[in-house]
C-alpha cells in the first residue's frame, strides 16, 4: 500500500512539474513570435555544422580554459545522468528499484560509477563556480546589471547543483550498505567509487535508518529535478534548452556583412535607374499599405531570432569583457542590451495577457528610452567583439544597430559627428567636407615637387 501511494504521489508531481514547464514554454514561445519574421532555413548543413561545434562541441567556451573545462565538466554531468533521472523516473512510476540493472548487467556497475564520478565532478565545478562569483574580484561579475536578481539567480542553481549531487551521492551510499545488509527490495546492483566514502556517514543507522536515508536522499533528488525544470524557464538557465536551436539559426553571413532595409533599398534602385517617371508598385487592393518602420524602437520590431537570443543569453559577461567601449568606461554593456530585452519583452508578454491578447495602444513605454539608452547605443564601435565572444552566437551588435536605425531615420536623432557626416555624404559624395573636385588637389603639389 506505501509503494501504492508513493507511486501516486510521484505520478502528481510529474504531472504537476510537466503542467507549469510546458505552459511557460507556451508563453516563451508566445513571446519570440511577437518579433519580425526572418527566413534562416537556409544552408541547413552549415547550419548542423554549427550547431554540433558550438552547442554541442563548447567550442567557445574552452577559448577560456579555467571556466570552459569545467563548464565542460556540468554539461557533461547534465547530459549523461539524464539517464540516471531516466531510471529514477521509471522507478517512481511503477513501484521499481534499479530497473535497468537486470537489463545491462555489468555494464550498469560501469555506468553508476561513471555518474557518481561527474557526481563528483559537477559537485566540485559548482562550488569553485560559487567561489569565483562571489568571491573573486572578476570585473564581468561586478557590473552594475549583475546586482540583485541576476546574482541570485546564478547562485540558486549552483546550490540547487550542489545538493542534487550531495543527494545523488548519498543515495547511492545509503544503497550500497542496504545491498551489504541484504535488504528487501534492494538487489545488489551497481558500482559505487565515490559514494562508498560517504557510508561512514550512515553506517551506524538502523535498517530502518538506511532505508530512510535512501528514500529520503531519491525523493530529495528527483523532487529537486522537477522543481529544476519549473524554475529554468523563468532563470539564465534557460539556454540549456534554447543554445541548441539559438545555434542552429545563427547568422550565417560574413561578419560585418550589415542587412539591407528592403524598402530603402527599392527607393535606392528606383533613384539609381535613371528614370524620373519610375514610382514603387502600389499595394494591391484599396486600402493604403501602413508605412514601414524603419529600425527598432520596441521589442515588435526586432525578429523573432533576436528575441531568442535574449532568451538564450547565459549572462556569463564575456561580451561585456570585451567590449572596448564598456573597458573604457562608456556606458555600454552588451549583456546588458541582452538582459533588457528579454525584460522588455516578457513585460510586453504579460500586458498582453492582461488584455486578453489585445495590445492596442501599447503600455507608452519602448525598449529603446526606457530600457536602453541612447548613449549607451553610441558607445558601440560595432566591433563585433561581443558576437565573436559569444559562447552561443549571440549577437548585442545587431540589436544595437536596429535601434540606432530607429534613431535616425524615424526620430532624425544622431551626434553631431555623425550628423556632419551624413550632410558630407549628401553634399561631397564622401564623409569629408571637401567637395570632390578637391579632394585631389594634394596630388598636384606632389607633381610640382617631382
Amino acid at each position: 500500500m506505501a509503494h501504492l501511494i508513493g507511486q501516486l504521489i510521484f505520478l502528481v508531481l510529474l504531472c504537476t512539474a510537466g503542467f507549469f514547464f510546458t505552459r511557460r514554454i507556451g508563453q516563451i514561445r508566445k513571446n519570440i513570435k511577437l518579433g519580425r519574421d526572418v527566413d534562416r532555413s537556409d544552408r541547413k548543413g552549415e547550419r548542423w555544422a554549427t550547431m554540433a561545434r558550438v552547442a554541442m562541441g563548447q567550442s567557445k567556451m574552452v577559448v577560456r580554459p579555467v571556466a570552459g573545462i569545467m563548464h565542460l565538466v556540468i554539461y557533461a554531468g547534465f547530459i549523461l545522468i539524464n539517464i540516471e533521472v531516466l531510471e529514477i523516473l521509471i522507478d517512481g512510476l511503477f513501484g521499481t528499484h534499479r530497473v535497468f540493472a537486470p537489463y545491462l548487467g555489468e555494464f550498469y556497475d560501469v555506468l553508476i560509477g561513471l555518474f557518481e564520478w561527474l557526481a563528483l565532478g559537477v559537485l566540485v565545478a559548482c562550488v569553485v563556480f560559487l567561489a569565483r562569483r562571489n568571491l573573486l574580484p572578476i570585473a564581468r561579475f561586478r557590473s552594475p546589471e549583475m546586482k540583485g536578481w541576476p546574482k541570485n539567480d546564478a547562485n540558486i542553481i549552483l546550490v540547487v547543483e550542489v545538493l542534487l549531487m550531495f543527494a545523488f551521492l548519498s543515495m547511492n551510499a545509503a544503497d550500497g550498505i542496504a545491498q551489504a545488509r541484504g535488504l528487501d527490495h534492494y538487489i545488489a546492483a551497481g558500482s559505487f567509487p565515490v559514494s562508498q566514502w560517504l557510508q561512514p556517514l550512515y553506517a551506524g543507522l538502523s535498517d530502518a535508518g538506511v532505508v530512510a536515508v535512501e528514500r529520503g536522499a531519491w525523493w530529495f533528488h528527483i523532487v529537486g529535478i522537477l522543481s529544476f525544470l519549473v524554475y529554468v524557464p523563468y532563470s539564465k538557465h534557460f539556454h540549456i534548452f534554447l543554445a541548441f536551436p539559438n545555434t542552429w539559426y545563427s547568422d550565417l553571413t560574413p561578419a560585418g556583412q550589415l542587412d539591407n532595409m528592403a524598402a530603402v533599398k527599392k527607393e535606392v534602385d528606383l533613384m539609381m535607374s535613371g528614370d524620373p517617371f519610375a514610382a514603387p508598385a502600389e499595394p494591391a487592393g484599396d486600402t493604403p499599405a501602413e508605412p514601414a518602420s524603419f529600425g527598432a524602437k520596441d521589442v515588435q520590431d526586432l525578429t523573432w531570432k533576436q528575441l531568442m537570443e535574449a532568451y538564450s543569453c547565459t549572462e556569463c559577461g564575456r561580451c561585456t569583457s570585451v567590449c572596448p567601449a564598456n573597458a573604457t568606461g562608456k556606458l555600454l554593456s552588451p549583456r546588458k542590451v541582452m538582459m533588457d530585452t528579454r525584460d522588455r519583452v516578457e513585460e510586453v508578454g504579460r500586458a498582453i495577457n492582461a488584455a486578453g491578447g489585445d495590445w492596442g495602444q501599447g503600455d507608452g513605454k519602448s525598449l529603446l528610452g526606457d530600457y536602453i539608452s541612447e548613449e549607451e547605443l553610441w558607445a558601440c564601435t560595432s566591433c563585433q567583439a561581443c558576437v565573436e565572444a559569444c559562447p552561443i552566437n549571440i549577437s548585442p551588435m545587431g540589436i544595437i544597430l536596429d535601434m540606432r536605425r530607429s534613431l535616425i531615420m524615424e526620430d532624425s536623432k544622431a551626434p553631431e559627428p555623425i550628423t556632419a557626416m551624413f550632410n558630407n555624404v549628401e553634399n561631397n559624395g564622401a564623409p569629408w567636407a571637401f567637395p570632390a573636385a578637391d579632394r585631389g588637389k594634394w596630388t598636384d603639389e606632389l607633381a610640382n615637387e617631382s
